[in-house]
């Protein structure tokens, strides 16, 4: 039968017409006229979507479908593609085509551990019922990295320190939502104190296996947490083929950590030149600065730092790309920080290959913490005694302590590495007025909670293990005697539901379970260690391998609590880290 023959089949009378459009949704000209005016010269590159969704973001308070439409056109992927990203990231407001708009002012108010001791809970409670719905909303969000300074909420980008109702409600009022950039030592004072003398001297002859022996002989470990040797890094990513990448670390997420802010805000050069050594050690062809959302005054201070670098001539145009994260903690964990800076969701990957051999777009990448870096700078300056030279109670080297908590006075605390919690709480100025020490996590959530009673432990690399803890990256939280630990953990597993990237089912739905199990009056320990057994044993990476550590801590440490109901005026807010004094 002729296909033109006019004869009525199943599907209509006659020829049926073709589209008028392409099937799925089409892009609008006018939306596609404000992408390609946001995005100007710049690479329509796949890696670089999530800087793409910041400028729209940044530019209209949200992603509208029409927008997010034009950009799929423009940089040739599928919508599918871009709202994957756009919803994996919290800092992204993806829109459905008849979603409302959210209000023009976003606050975002802390409710990790050390916020939640200084009333994050009544200032968004505060908030809420003072914010005027039609221009603000108000948003729980996880540590922002400002826990000495805590409660804290942020104001678009403006941060407000010891927030109370009224101040964050009259930033959001007069429209301060711009960071306040520190002052810090710019290039031309860091050059006047022999600033990159070391990098200049090595480029023009140095021995890289040398630099990096001074650098084993220091004893420099991996101070984003891992703790892996730095003197060992290097050979590893040298003995695979090139050309190599480097990437930096910058997504301190751990609750309760803030050192590698502390050190950018005021000399970021140091890290900079570390980093410089090391993509020289590895002969680098190109290094990512992946910089965590939260630290939009860091964010700054790089790119002007970096621009600095470009004009000196001591880095080619672009040899340094700053990668801008957009609110995951997972990120930090190496392997998902180099799918963000690809452009994707950050889900960790199965490992071996390690990131050492395939890494950034498939190629070897050396990995390095901000901290590592700025001991790296000072190492090859002033030589391995700057961390050597120093020990406590059989330990060598020097930590950077993120302390906050019922101390009085918190903020970053260098001291030797063998030191205690003793020495840490005596370093913050003794604990805080009217409050007895009861307990700390000694790395933050991933770490658990221990005692007062094991205060005589050194806080470093190992030291915790024979304890069912660790140090992570030093984020030090001090619980007083007015504290419930039950809370805290729960606070903690909390924590972790949000954040797991949903990729492995252990993590994702044993934290979700966790939460439930320990809402209870009483805890059932039997069933809350199968969780933990199930998620330490099958998760892909550290967060549901280490989620557990505040379960079983807790309930090792704290059975008063966990296996009773927990006081009457206590019980009205499964929230409330407050017990009885």
């Amino acid at each position: 039968m002729a296909l033109d023959d006019g004869k009525v089949g199943k599907r209509g009378r006659g020829r049926r017409k073709g589209r008028a459009t392409p099937k799925g949704r089409q892009y609008d000209d006018g939306a596609l006229a404000e992408i390609r005016a946001l995005l100007g010269d710049r690479p329509r590159r796949r890696d670089l979507l999530i800087e793409h969704l910041h400028l729209i973001q940044d530019a209209h308070g949200h992603l509208s479908a029409r927008h997010l439409r034009a950009l799929s056109e423009e940089m040739g992927l599928s919508m599918a593609e871009i709202w994957e990203v756009a919803t994996f990231y919290d800092h992204f407001d993806p829109m459905r085509e008849d979603d409302p708009v959210p209000p023009a002012v976003t606050i975002r108010v802390c409710d990790s551990l050390s916020c939640e001791l200084a009333g994050a809970q009544a200032l968004i409670t505060a908030l809420e019922e003072g914010a005027d719905p039609a221009g603000m909303r108000v948003l729980r969000a996880p540590c922002m990295g400002r826990c000495d300074t805590a409660p804290v909420a942020e104001v678009g980008h403006f941060h407000v320190d010891h927030a109370s109702a009224d101040a964050v409600l009259d930033a959001a009022a007069s429209g301060r939502t711009a960071p306040v950039i520190p002052d810090y030592e710019g290039l031309d004072a860091y050059r006047a104190l022999g600033g990159y003398d070391a990098l200049l001297d090595l480029r023009a002859g140095g021995d890289w296996e040398a630099v990096q022996a001074k650098v084993a002989e220091s004893g420099l470990r991996g101070l984003g947490g891992a703790g892996f040797p730095s003197g060992k890094k290097w050979g590893f990513v040298r003995s695979n083929p090139g050309p190599r990448l480097m990437a930096v670390n910058g997504d301190e997420g751990e609750p309760g950590t803030f050192k590698d802010r502390f050190y950018l805000e005021r000399v970021p050069h140091l890290a900079l030149e570390g980093m410089l050594i090391a993509a020289w050690a590895v002969q680098a062809e190109r290094v990512y600065f992946y910089m965590r959302d939260e630290y939009p005054a860091v964010l700054e201070i790089l790119r002007r730092e970096i621009a600095a670098l470009e004009r000196a001539g001591l880095i080619e145009p672009g040899y340094v790309e700053l990668r801008r994260g957009a609110g995951a903690y997972i990120c930090g964990e190496e392997s998902a920080m180099i799918e963000s800076i690809e452009g994707k969701r950050g889900l960790p990957r199965h490992r071996p290959p390690y990131v050492a051999q395939v890494g950034l777009f498939g190629r070897p990448t050396l990995v390095h913490n901000v901290e590592t870096l700025h001991w790296v700078a000072r190492i090859v300056r002033e030589g391995p005694d700057v961390l050597s030279a120093h020990e406590r109670n059989g330990r060598t080297g020097l930590r950077s302590y993120s302390v906050s908590g019922r101390v009085r006075s918190p903020g970053v605390h260098l001291l030797p590495s063998g030191s205690t919690i003793t020495d840490i709480i005596e370093a913050a100025g003794g604990m805080a007025e009217g409050h007895v020490f009861k307990a700390y996590q000694p790395g933050g959530p991933s770490s658990g909670l221990l005692p007062a009673t094991l205060d005589d432990v050194p806080l470093d690399f190992e030291t915790f293990q024979e304890h069912g803890s660790f140090i992570g990256s030093g984020a030090v939280v001090v619980l007083s005697d007015k504290d419930s630990a039950r809370a805290a953990a729960l606070n903690m597993l909390r924590f972790f539901e949000s954040e797991s990237c949903g990729q492995c089912t252990p993590c994702r739905v044993g934290c979700e379970k966790a939460v439930k199990l320990m809402q209870a009056p009483r805890w059932d320990t039997d069933l809350l260690e199968d969780v933990c057994q199930a998620m330490a044993d099958a998760s892909i990476c550290g967060l549901g391998q280490a989620a557990p550590n505040a379960i079983r801590l807790t309930i090792r440490h704290f059975t008063d609590e966990t296996a009773s109901a927990p006081p009457a005026d206590n019980a009205a807010t499964d929230q409330s880290l407050e017990g009885k004094s």
